[in-house]
């Protein structure tokens, strides 16, 4: 009897997934830039670098930074797909805020970022909304990325507007209580200790934590 494969929570996914967390991100157009960054163009902060350092810059920033291991299918299965590189998955990773996936970040124009500026991919890191307005998903940690200088911001958007266009439409994201497919990873619900606080209880820790 063939059996189906179906991703969980371990403890290397978890190492992997803390890594990703660390360079990702997406939030309100409105919001202010963190000190030492910037939501408009580049001209100054990056004419020490030739267009080709600037790419390879975002390069190198985008591999150390784990986002290939979200975003490149079979990164995760220790079998990742240059060909398809930063195309999206199709994995799904179910929390509170329902069940979302890692977006195609190729500038594919239909189904990836191709209609979007260097400004937009860089506003997308400081704000958390993404060109059309919708709020990035966790676990994309846009809260990180957001105090990127603008070299290295608009570095990695330089260099996604310049790896290869794949056409691959990422599933859209379900609302919360939708049931969990076969590929997806489910994060538990959170014990005492990591859920969040309230502003009512001005932040003292839940009943029951140490």
């Amino acid at each position: 009897m063939q059996r189906k494969f179906r991703p969980t929570v371990t403890g290397g996914t978890l190492v992997v997934l803390a890594a990703a967390l660390g360079l990702m991100s997406l939030a309100s157009c409105t919001a202010k830039a963190p000190e030492g960054g910037s939501t408009s163009g580049t001209a100054a902060t990056n004419a020490a670098m030739t267009p080709e350092q600037k790419i390879e810059r975002g390069r190198y920033l985008m591999t150390i930074g784990s986002c290939n291991d979200c975003h490149t299918p079979g990164f995760l299965y220790n079998a990742p797909d240059s060909s398809r590189l930063l195309s999206g998955s199709d994995i799904g990773w179910v929390g509170p805020w329902g069940t979302s996936h890692a977006a195609n970040l190729t500038p594919d124009m239909e189904t990836g970022i191709g209609k979007w500026t260097e400004d937009d991919i860089v506003r997308a890191f400081r704000t958390g909304v993404k060109q059309d307005g919708s709020p990035v998903m966790p676990p994309m940690p846009w809260m990180n990325l957001a105090h990127m200088k603008d070299d290295d911001a608009y570095a990695i958007a330089a260099y996604l507007k310049s790896i290869p266009p794949v056409t691959h439409k990422v599933m859209a994201t379900s609302p919360p209580g939708t049931k969990p497919g076969a590929h997806d990873i489910v994060f538990p619900p959170p014990p005492a200790w990591d859920a969040p606080r309230s502003a009512a209880a001005g932040g003292a820790p839940p009943a029951g934590a140490k």
